[in-house]
């Protein structure tokens, strides 16, 4: 599975994509993630499978429509993402519970 992380510049999404692909990666699942930023999202869809939104961007729904012309599930992030420092709470956002 490929997961974008969406932010303005792309330093915020930097810190949640290595502590979603950690937290997979402990978990056992095969996913690759990748920090974007707004201005490059366009190019990248086409190789995910899942957005994550930062929930400081102010256009959401924009984001999300753009995801959705891509079939890419798009997903919004708490705003208190930043304080998941080991990736687990991300990881439930795009995984079943088990």
């Amino acid at each position: 599975m490929r997961i974008l992380v969406v932010c303005g510049a792309g330093a915020s999404s930097t810190f949640v994509a290595q502590r979603l692909r950690a937290a997979a990666r402990a978990a056992g699942l095969d996913i690759d993630t990748a920090a974007v930023t707004r201005a490059s999202l366009s190019s990248r869809l086409p190789e995910a499978d899942t957005l994550l939104i930062g929930p400081h961007l102010p256009d959401l729904d924009d984001v999300r429509a753009e995801a959705e012309r891509f079939g890419v599930r798009a997903i919004a992030l708490p705003e208190d993402v930043f304080s998941d420092i080991d990736g687990t709470r991300a990881l439930t956002l795009i995984t079943p519970i088990r």
